[in-house]
């Protein structure tokens, strides 16, 4: 007596799976999954890398505060956190991009889509590097 896990008819089995795959690309169904499985994987991975951090203790007897010590200092974050949530949200469009146009398989409308989303992202690149000037206009405001 053998035992296996391979079918009896492996051509079979090929046959069977091929006919899938197939099926699955003409109907849109693996792309569709896929793009449901990525969309949650970055959400896990968007939640545990908030959640997952440590937390820091005060070395003190109370909570400690981090306050700015000057406004030069506030706009500066601003900044920073400004460049940092528009290069993410970029690089987010891009890879949405990236996995349209490969998962398009010739289709031009899903083709057109992931061209927009690549123009979405090369804007929220743009606007990225943009972010130290709007910085400047405001520090030309405030008188900092």
């Amino acid at each position: 007596m053998r035992l296996t896990c391979l079918p009896h008819r492996p051509e079979r089995a090929a046959a069977r799976a091929r006919a899938w795959l197939h099926h699955a690309f003409a109907a849109g169904q693996l792309g569709r999954r896929l793009g449901w499985w990525l969309l949650v994987t970055a959400v896990a991975l968007l939640v545990v890398c908030l959640l997952g951090g440590s937390t820091a203790q005060a070395a003190g007897p109370g909570p400690s505060l981090a306050l700015a010590k000057s406004v030069d200092a506030v706009l500066n974050n601003i900044r920073n956190w400004i460049m940092g949530i528009l290069a993410g949200l970029a690089t987010v469009f891009l890879s949405l991009g990236g996995v349209r146009y490969v998962m398009a398989g010739g289709d031009p409308g899903e083709v057109e889509k992931a061209k927009t989303a690549f123009r979405s992202a090369g804007w929220g690149y743009a606007l990225a590097a943009l972010a130290p000037l709007v910085v400047q206009v405001l520090k030309g405001i405030v008188g900092a």
